[in-house]
This record gives C-alpha cells, sequence and structure tokens, in this order.
C-alpha cells in the first residue's frame, strides 16, 4: 500500500492532470505555467475550518504569489452562491480561479471564471442548444481544480451545475473553456473525509459511470472507461470507508470518480 505513494502520473484527459500523492506541491508552478499571478481561492467554510487549504496557502506564499479566499460555498449551491463569490472576485485585481474542495466548489469556481466578464444573466449559458456561444470567450478566466473528495468529475468537465434558486430548478451551465486549464489529484487531500462522505461521493463516482455506461448514445471508449470505474469502485470503496488511511484506496476512488 506504501508504494502507491511512489506513483505520480501526467496525464492529459483532455486537461492536463498531475496525479499522485503531494502533487499538491505543484501548484506555485500551475499558477505560473497559466499565467495567473493572483488567484481566488474557492472552498468552503468546513475545509478552511479542518485547516485542510493551509497547505496550499503556504505553497504560494513561500512562491511569493499573493492570493484570496472566498470560503462561502454551500452544498447543492444555487445562483446566490454565485453573486457572492463574483461579488468577492471583484474586490480585488484576482485573474485566475483555484476551486479546491467537492463537487460543489468545483462548480462554482468554474462558473465564476465564466461569468466574471460577461454581461448577460447567468441562466443564459444553460447548456441548451448553441447558448455557450453567447459567452464573451477572450474573458473566460483559467481554473485550476484541486478536488478534495472522490464523487462528481467536476475538475474534467466543462460543465457545471447550479440550482434556480426561484424556481429550485438544477440547471447545467455549459462552456467548452470551463474546463479546468490544471487539476492536482492528490490522494492525500482525501484521506480525512468521513465515513459518510466517503460513501456519499463514492456512490456518486459509481452512479455516473453507470449513466455513462448506459447511454443509448453510441461510444464505446466511455463506456470502457464506465466499465473500469465500476470496478475501481467495487474494489476500493468498502477499503476506503473500512480504513480512510488506505492510500491506494482513496488514490483508486479518485480515479474511479474522473
Amino acid at each position: 500500500m506504501e508504494g502507491f505513494r511512489q506513483i505520480i502520473s501526467n496525464w492529459s484527459y483532455p486537461t492536463e492532470i498531475k496525479f499522485g500523492c503531494g502533487t499538491l506541491a505543484a501548484l506555485p508552478e500551475a499558477c505560473k505555467s497559466l499565467g495567473i499571478k493572483k488567484p481566488l481561492f474557492i472552498t468552503d467554510r468546513t475545509l478552511v475550518k479542518l485547516g485542510s487549504i493551509d497547505k496550499a496557502f503556504d505553497l504560494l506564499n513561500t512562491s511569493g504569489i499573493k492570493h484570496g479566499l472566498f470560503n462561502g460555498v454551500d452544498s447543492n449551491p444555487n445562483e446566490k452562491n454565485v453573486f457572492k463569490a463574483l461579488d468577492f472576485f471583484k474586490t480585488d485585481e484576482y485573474d485566475g480561479v483555484i476551486a479546491f474542495g467537492g463537487g460543489s466548489v468545483l462548480d462554482i469556481g468554474k462558473i465564476v471564471a465564466l461569468m466574471i466578464g460577461q454581461t448577460r444573466p447567468i441562466w443564459d449559458f444553460e447548456d441548451i442548444g448553441d447558448n455557450w456561444k453567447r459567452a464573451n470567450t477572450v474573458s473566460i478566466l483559467p481554473v485550476i481544480a484541486i478536488p478534495t473528495t472522490a464523487g462528481t468529475g467536476s475538475e474534467v468537465g466543462r460543465a457545471s451545475v447550479i440550482t434556480n434558486s426561484q424556481t429550485f430548478e438544477k440547471k447545467i451551465i455549459f462552456h467548452p473553456k470551463i474546463l479546468p486549464a490544471m487539476v492536482i489529484c492528490d490522494p492525500d487531500l482525501t484521506v480525512g473525509m468521513p465515513k459518510e462522505l466517503t460513501a456519499g461521493t463514492g456512490l456518486d463516482a459509481f452512479a455516473h459511470c453507470v449513466e455513462a455506461f448506459s447511454s443509448p448514445h453510441f461510444h464505446p471508449m466511455s463506456q470502457a472507461i464506465a466499465l473500469e470505474g465500476m470496478r475501481l469502485v467495487i474494489e476500493n470503496l468498502p477499503r476506503a470507508y473500512a480504513m480512510g488511511s488506505d492510500i491506494e484506496a482513496r488514490g483508486n476512488m479518485m480515479c474511479a470518480a474522473m
């Protein structure tokens, strides 16, 4: 199991992914390679309270990269979360987003990167037809996604799910350019997940794989990935649930979620 800690991989899926224990250390270089001089961290209150984000801050501070923090992301966020994050973003000269957390955080981070330079309302970019072509693409900012759970796969997606607070409907906001420019998947960040969150996010990952495999559309590559994802969940979720420090199981669950 400890041998898993030696596995470091760089993948393209199609975004660049740095996978392996300790890859969080690549964060400063990721900012520099993307031209991000002052990122805004978007996360939730729990991760700040637990201190999970402290190491990331230390890495940027040591590298002389100034940054800000917005931690007002709720579970199943709505457009009000987006507006608050956008208002915070505008208080300083931020030029990129670091989304650090679970699926809700990643979704909000991507939408903020999209909406910061738009004049149209958020619902104009709902994933219907060619709505995404309405966006001003020049103003969409780069996103670095750092998942801390293994569930939604939002770190490798070009869409975000947001709830309309008026209709209580979940809407998909889509644009190809909100695909994170860099993903850092460090299994060490998931070790502290409580059992109930481990189980819930793991089953979410499994459900996404079942959905992909069951799609009526012809896509053999997607189906092959979905099958492997289901296998990884079946073999590793019970292990990660039973022993949260099982780093091999944690790493395999992150792979399944992608």
